[in-house]
């Protein structure tokens, strides 16, 4: 049998063997294993060029975003009050009961820039306008007139803030289970908004986001307890009740939540929402959210903004922060439309026949729909107002007063509606109590999800406490002046009374001493 040598015939990287046909060769396995390497570490490289590449430029955009913002700063004296007051209104932190409890007392309705809580469609030019309230954020200032503006807020602790905006999603969507089932329900909810004048919770930003997502949610749950015949919840932790309500994990944890309610109060105050009117807002956040280091930058707009307003409260320190802002804001306020009346400017405006806006505009947002409530009329809120034209005698301790009477009318108004709404989701009860029961590991997790609003709220813990102190100072050295000036009258009322008291006393010695001469005298007759 005559047998042909092999013969390897070596071509490129391969070695080709005639005896099993071209293409059938093998790699050496050390120069294979070397291309592969070559080829991973090429990757490794250009992954890195791409991915500091894209970091450069975020932090660009961040930083030249940064710059302009605080460039635009005004520098003017910011404890003075200015012609148009802009209650930069975080979500669930208070701010409504200072806009029906302090506000409506203060300005007239004419003075309200039109459709607050939802966007800017007025003139702001206008001198009637002095007040505008709104969850719009600080990309608002664009439309103002900046250095006529003075900006007040009121900040909650973070964690806090997220279970509010959780609950309070729940609260309103539930609302809408009186309806057989979403069609109707979004229908229904068209229908009156068309039909009335005033502006609803899903006019709000963020609630017309954060709302129609807990909606949709709680009917999918209704519908799926239904199909499945569930109807008893195995759970007793309302933020964990899955057959009925989204839990708060999950919650927390969804791209919505991310986007909106996280690191929500720095994003406000920063103007990067994404409700706001900067073009390269989106970018920004987008920038911020992909590289945390970049974070820095938009807090420290934040608190530069913070250490400019007249104004900073906080929802925990309730009391304190009510009785500042009736003496920083209240007090200048008072004195501001004391002047414009006594020229006549703002008597002239409220004598027109035609408002800024509609009546309805005026009250308070039903919370989505008229009918919604447990007895399908309109929100028993409104009934708290009074409508708040400030009289030419009205002092700081009239306006506390007042407030105090409001605020209990509307919490009272507000737990009837919650608990209504509550009703519709039993067993899920959200309480302070239930909070407790909610794992450490959810709430590490919040803290690292909002971790810009801590550092923001820890900076304006400070900033409350010297507001807190200077107002305190104020107070002591108007009261110490009060006191010199009392102490001065006291002292020449004294040196008055004095006087006054010898005289008397003289008159009643001669007063007797000529009554005992008289007598004396007639004695004398009788005897002789």
């Amino acid at each position: 049998m005559n047998t042909t040598p092999s013969i390897s015939i070596p071509v490129g990287f391969l070695y080709i063997d005639p005896s099993v046909g071209v293409g059938r060769g093998c790699m050496d396995p050390t120069l294979k294993l070397s291309i592969l390497l070559l080829l991973l570490g090429f990757a490794y490289v250009s992954v890195n060029a791409s991915t500091f590449k894209n970091y450069g430029h975020c932090e660009r955009v961040v930083k030249r975003w940064a710059f302009s913002s605080l460039e635009q700063e005004v520098k003017e004296d910011k404890h003075t009050l200015r012609d148009l007051l802009f209650f930069l209104h975080i979500p669930r932190t208070g701010g409504r009961t200072y806009f029906h409890c302090f506000l409506r007392k203060l300005y007239y309705s004419s003075l309200e820039c039109p459709r607050s809580y939802d966007k800017l469609r007025f003139d702001p030019r206008k001198k009637q306008c002095r007040l505008l309230v709104t969850h719009d954020d600080y990309s608002m200032m664009s439309k103002l007139p900046r250095e006529r503006t003075s900006v007040v807020t009121i900040l909650r602790d973070p964690v806090d803030r997220v279970f509010s905006s959780y609950e309070f999603s729940v609260e309103v969507a539930a609302r809408f289970l009186v309806h057989p089932n979403l069609t109707s329900a979004t229908q229904m909810a068209r229908r009156m908004r068309s039909k009335t004048k005033g502006v609803s919770t899903l006019d709000i930003w963020p609630w017309k986001y954060l709302v129609p997502w807990m909606r949709e949610d709680l009917f999918s749950r209704r519908e799926g307890r239904k199909l499945s015949g569930t109807f008893d919840v195995q759970s007793d932790d309302p933020y964990n009740m899955e057959e009925v309500v989204m839990p708060l994990h999950e919650y927390i944890n969804h791209p919505i939540a991310q986007d909106i309610v996280h690191n929500g109060a720095t994003l406000q105050v920063a103007g990067l929402t994404n409700n706001s009117y900067q073009a390269d807002s989106h970018e920004v956040r987008h920038c911020v959210e992909k590289y945390k280091l970049l974070g820095k930058y938009v807090l420290q707009v934040a608190k530069k903004r913070l250490d400019d307003m007249l104004y900073v409260g906080l929802t925990e320190e309730h009391r304190e922060s009510a009785t500042m802002f009736a003496n920083v804001v209240g007090a200048q306020v008072i004195a501001q439309l004391r002047g414009s009346n006594s020229s006549g400017e703002i008597n002239a405006a409220n004598n027109k026949s035609e408002q800024s806006y509609p009546v309805s505009d005026s009250k308070p947002n039903n919370d989505d729909l008229q009918s919604s409530t447990p007895d399908g009329k309109e929100s028993e809120i409104a009934s708290t107002e009074t409508g708040g034209a400030v009289k030419e005698n009205m002092t700081v301790g009239d306006l506390m007063e007042a407030y105090g009477d409001c605020i209990s009318s509307l919490r009272k108004a507000q737990t009837r509606r919650r608990t209504a709404s509550l009703k519709r989701i039993s067993p899920a009860n959200f309480t302070k109590e239930a909070r407790l029961q909610v794992s450490e590991v959810v709430l590490e997790q919040i803290k690292q999800l909002n971790h810009l609003d801590l550092e923001l709220y820890k900076y304006a813990k400070d900033i409350f406490a010297k507001q807190h102190n200077n107002t305190v100072q104020t107070s002591g050295s108007s009261q110490d002046r009060w006191e010199r000036m009392l102490q001065s009258s006291y002292g020449t009322g004294i040196m008055f009374w004095k006087v006054v008291s010898v005289c008397v006393t003289l008159v009643l010695i001669l007063s007797v001493f000529f009554v005992f001469v008289n007598a004396q005298r007639r004695t004398l007759k009788i005897k002789l």
